[in-house]
């Protein structure tokens, strides 16, 4: 019984009020008073915190300062973001052409140079449609190239452990940087790469998952066909959302160094069938 009092003594020591007094300092007349207990002072912070809090909520998800949280970012803002670089890059171009081509009228005004003499406007782009004879070596290795890596499609290897006869493709361009590995809970392999390289689809399937992960940066994961899963890490932008649909070979997101764990531009990829991690290498061809 004794800490009863004790808990009465302390809740009314909280409730006892204090006044708070504002004087004239020539009159010495109370211009403003405020009574005020420990407990309504507590109640009172506890209110403008939540409101602050509150507020600064509603300021960042009803702004654009959300896209600049990680994750936050749509893939359609995402996509646009790089349709609109490559329009600039087109306007850029354009840009230069027009303007050789005022400065070949200005020269025409000043007298500078003949008609005769300005090169027609399309001497002004990049031709590379130049038609040159090939040498035979060049058209051999032409046709070799184009045999083994027509649709950047790479054949399966022969694997007679494999459950069946599936073509993949290969996620990104890249040497393999690191390799699959159990034992060092390596569930996947490391390609490395270039920053912003499209990142594919190995094969047909649905978008199960897309996020961001402070280890793993943003992640996409594709379910396929026959308990086949793909999982893609580090990328530095994904470009579907969950539940789209994807063909083989189609860009699904760009290549980064994102996450706590990235070691420089690269891609992590995992293959995993009905539930266990595989080596991709023996499903793909990374040569």
């Amino acid at each position: 019984m004794s800490g009863f009092p004790k808990k009465m003594a302390y809740w009314k020591r909280i409730r006892f009020k204090y006044k708070l007094s504002f004087l004239n300092e020539n009159t010495l007349e109370e211009v403003f008073s405020l009574r005020l207990s420990r407990l309504s002072g507590f109640l009172a912070l506890a209110v403008f915190a939540a409101f602050l809090i509150a507020l600064t909520s509603i300021v960042i998800i009803t702004t654009p300062i959300r896209n600049y949280l990680p994750g936050y970012m749509a893939s359609e803002i995402r996509q646009e973001m790089i349709d609109n670089s490559l329009k600039t890059d087109s306007l850029e171009q354009h840009l230069h052409i027009q303007s050789k081509y005022l400065d070949n009228i200005r020269a025409i005004l000043r007298g500078d140079i003949k008609v005769d003499e300005i090169p027609k406007i399309d001497s002004l782009r990049d031709n590379t449609n130049i038609d040159l004879e090939k040498s035979n070596t060049t058209a051999k290795f032409i046709r070799n190239f184009e045999e083994e890596e027509q649709y950047n499609l790479n054949v399966l290897n022969t694997n007679t452990n494999r459950p069946d006869n599936i073509m993949f493709f290969r996620p990104v361009n890249g040497l393999v940087s690191s390799s699959f590995n159990l034992q060092e809970k390596h569930y996947g392999i490391d390609i490395a790469t270039t920053s912003k390289s499209s990142v594919v689809s190995t094969m047909k399937g649905t978008v199960i998952y897309t996020g961001f992960d402070a280890n793993a940066g943003y992640v996409i994961q594709v379910q396929h066909p026959n308990g086949y899963i793909s999982v893609y890490k580090h990328n530095a932008a994904l470009l579907k959302k969950q539940g789209e649909e994807v063909k083989g070979g189609e860009t699904i997101a760009l290549a980064g160094s994102t996450g706590n764990y990235s070691t420089g531009d690269h891609l992590h990829f995992e293959l995993w069938y009905k539930g266990k991690s595989v080596d991709p290498k023996e499903y793909i061809n990374f040569n």
